[in-house]
Formats: C-alpha cells, structure tokens, sequence
C-alpha cells in the first residue's frame, strides 16, 4: 500500500470513529463531554472531579456540570473516595441510555471478529499501534 493510500485510509477510518460516537452520544441523549467523561469513567473511574476534568480538557466547573448530568441520567454516581475520606470520586453505575449498549454492540461485534481473525503477531501490532497512538493524541490534546 503506498503511503497516501495508508493516510486516507487512515483519515477516513478516523472519521469515521468520531462520527460514530457522536451519533452514539445523540442516540443517547448525551452531549460529547457527556459521553466521553461516561466512557473515561466506566474505563478508568472512579475519578475524583479534578482527574476527570483533567482527562477531559474541561474546566473544573465544567466537569462538575458534566458529572450532575450523568448523575441525573442515573449513568454515575458520587462515592466518598476509599483512600481519603475527606474526597469524593465519581464511579460508573453500569447503566447506559435506552439504545446505547445495543448501537454500540453493533461495532464492537464484527471489530471484534476482525480482530479475532488476525493471528496473535498481528494483533500484538495492533495493540502496540493503538497505544503509540494513544498516547500521542493524549499528548498533542494537553499541549
């Protein structure tokens, strides 16, 4: 594959994952941030407001606005933090709007097939992009 092809198929394959999860988030009723602290919190959480507002490039007032929403949506709940008492942090119940789990059962099953089908080295080659990548939109993001 020559290389514009490899950066289309790339681009595309990029777009392609953002316009899906913000289909996603509408189906769900859930703005972007909404949907991205959901999903950083059901992944990493429990997160205290100031990780969470951190992890998403949101204000800590922002973040708060954020949390009352998905708390109001029965999709987190606040917790007194186990390691100090004095803090709270903010965990993922398990619960997703009506439609979501189902919309996002419909990609993560034939992704999940493909990636089944590759053999192990191609899949470790993967994983080791996925991270590269990772974190270098993390970094680009926090610049």
């Amino acid at each position: 594959m020559n290389p514009s092809d490899m950066t289309r198929t790339y681009r595309t394959y990029l777009a392609s994952v953002v316009h899906f999860h913000l289909a996603a988030a509408e189906a769900g009723g859930l703005g972007p941030s909404d949907y991205q602290a959901s999903s950083m919190i059901d992944l990493d959480g429990p997160l205290t407001t100031g990780q969470l507002a951190e992890n998403l490039g949101l204000s800590p007032s922002a973040t708060t606005r954020v949390v009352d929403r998905l708390v109001a949506a029965g999709i987190a709940e606040r917790r007194v933090d186990p390691t100090d008492r004095r803090r709270t942090v903010v965990a993922h119940t398990g619960h997703l709007p009506d439609g979501l789990a189902e919309l996002l059962d419909r990609v993560r099953g034939p992704i999940g097939e493909a990636v089944a089908s590759l053999t192990e080295e191609q899949q470790e080659g993967l994983v080791a992009y996925f991270r590269a990548a990772m974190e270098a939109y993390t970094a680009a993001a926090r610049e």
